[in-house]
């Protein structure tokens, strides 16, 4: 998803080799005992890099997840081809630099086909040259930001691709939901100003209101880690916005809402995926909460029959649990990567299965139908959810 940190240069990468190799751990799931590398043995080698622990942990572990669900199911099915999907996971404790190491593990020493992470955007970059340079397939469950699949210079990055939708969709959905469904006309907006998914999302969220008719009153920013809100949520108040949007990651969001109704501040507040996490309602309080909205991947109360079997079938797995966004676009990415193997007729050869992903057209997943642009971004609906009691309500879907 998203720029958590300043992402350290993959011009470095080829100094930090020796040390990763020698290093660099990894937790296996699903068959052991592969004969071969990649996909050309008796199993199909799948490198997972994931924030599984640091700042944003809630992410990863929430994808790992996902993927331990579908890699079961397929594997239980007999597998791809006859054979068994290997994961291999690599903690990047929630770091770009981190990410960098556990991708160089993945490419050089356990020769996987495909990488599945990281679920932050700034982590995902950070491998993105080296997958290319690796013929690797790199393949984002979450992260937003366009220059994921795109680099500085413009050129798309030929083998990473992304299961979830783009930031400029996300600030678009709000921006018209706040402007047409709860008919907005003036808002402010509180964005963390170190961080680039906060910064795109608060310029396609403002641009789209304003070309609704709205009037943007007041902008803020916080940087991450702050704890005490109250001065900036002071000038905000006295702006007198109908709505504020936080396009923000849950530790801060959910201070910031905590405060701010503290301060009596009672308007609806909105923002996108990274508010998704179960900590948000530890942190804000379920009363707080009440008349927030967020853009989302997908709803567990969505009745369509796909993502109702999905739900009943994590919920089965993980003792009752509902499964949220994240551990969804785990699972869809992993049947997004056999999907195109299938098509490509070859479990290990890179190029054809980036060939394979590159032609998606209307692959049924349980956070959408997705088709691939040529920018390997998936179109595909997003989702608007309530929070009441501390529970996320679906509210709507929007198509793309």
């Amino acid at each position: 998803m998203f720029f958590r940190k300043k992402i350290t240069s993959v011009l470095m990468a080829s100094a930090l080799v020796a040390g990763v190799l020698a290093g660099c751990g990894g937790e296996k799931a699903g068959t052991e005992g592969s004969k071969d590398s990649g996909g050309g043995g008796d199993t199909i080698k799948i490198g997972a890099n994931l924030e599984l622990s640091g700042a944003v942990a809630s992410y990863g572990q929430g994808i790992a997840e996902g993927i331990d669900l579908a890699v079961e199911e397929i594997n239980n099915s007999g597998g791809v081809d006859g054979k068994k999907i290997e994961i291999i996971k690599v903690d990047n404790k929630s770091d770009a630099a981190e990410a960098t190491n556990a991708a160089i593990k993945l490419t050089n020493q356990d020769k996987v086909t495909a990488i599945i992470g990281a679920a932050t955007s700034g982590n995902s970059v950070a491998q993105a040259q080296i997958a290319n340079d690796n013929k690797t397939i790199l393949l984002s469950p979450s992260g937003t930001s366009p220059n994921v699949t795109v680099g500085t210079n413009g050129k798309v990055n030929e083998f990473v691709f992304r299961t979830s939708f783009i930031d400029p969709f996300q600030g678009t959905v709000a921006a018209n939901f706040a402007a047409g469904d709860l008919n907005i006309k003036n808002a402010a907006i509180y964005a963390d100003n170190a961080s680039d998914y906060a910064k795109g999302l608060a310029a396609s969220f403002k641009e789209t209101f304003e070309a609704a008719g709205g009037k943007v009153v007041s902008e803020e920013s916080y940087v991450a880690k702050d704890t005490d809100f109250r001065s900036t949520l002071t000038r905000i108040k006295s702006a007198n916005p109908e709505f504020i949007f936080i396009p923000g990651y849950y530790e801060e969001v959910g201070l910031i809402i905590k405060q701010a109704r503290e301060m009596g501040i009672t308007v609806p507040f909105m923002g996108a995926d990274g508010w998704d996490s179960p900590i948000l309602v530890d942190l804000a309080g379920a009363e707080a909460l009440n008349n927030t909205f967020l853009t989302n991947h997908y709803s567990a109360q969505d009745p369509d029959e796909t993502i109702q079997k999905f739900v009943t079938s994590f919920s089965k797995k993980y003792s009752g649990k509902s499964p949220d966004a994240f551990n969804a676009l785990g699972y869809d990415s992993v049947y997004f990567l056999v999907d195109a193997m299938k098509r490509a007729g070859d479990t290990s050869d890179a190029t054809k299965i980036k060939d394979a992903l590159a032609e998606t057209k209307d692959l049924s997943l349980v956070t959408g139908v997705v088709t691939v642009d040529e920018f390997h971004n998936p179109i595909k609906s997003a989702t608007v959810l309530e929070h009441k009691d501390g529970k996320q309500v679906f509210k709507s879907k929007v198509n793309p």
